[in-house]
């Protein structure tokens, strides 16, 4: 499956694409919201990590724009943020998100069994 993890923070980015690639996945990163949207075009994944405090556009803009697009639509976006306070985690998901993980606690496990529901 390829995965897309769109994160300004190189440390993130990196951690987590290590990890997902030695267990086979092909991975693509992105550090901003063009890019990220660059990229989810050309790449085509089939899942997208998307971090929320972006540069250029924020994680919001990113996901609408996704979702607006008839083209990416239906791509399964799991929000990848430190912000976990309620009304971001539902501002995302009623703009189509489809699931949240608080990247900063590093459960690798956790974000992979979500990862891998929208491989089935």
């Amino acid at each position: 499956m390829k995965i897309i993890i769109a994160d300004d923070d190189s440390f993130f980015r990196n951690f987590y694409s290590s990890k997902l690639k030695e267990l086979g996945y092909e991975v693509e990163t992105a550090a901003d919201g063009n890019e990220t949207l660059e990229k989810t075009r050309s790449f085509k994944p089939g899942v997208l990590l998307l971090d929320i405090i972006m540069p250029v556009k924020d994680g919001f803009t990113v996901l609408k724009t996704l979702k607006s697009d008839p083209a990416t639509s239906a791509l399964p976006v799991i929000v990848f943020s430190t912000l976990g306070q309620e009304a971001d985690v539902d501002k995302a998901k009623n703009l189509g998100a489809n699931d949240y993980v608080n990247k900063s606690y590093f459960d690798f496990p956790k974000m992979l069994e979500k990862i891998k529901s929208f491989s089935k």
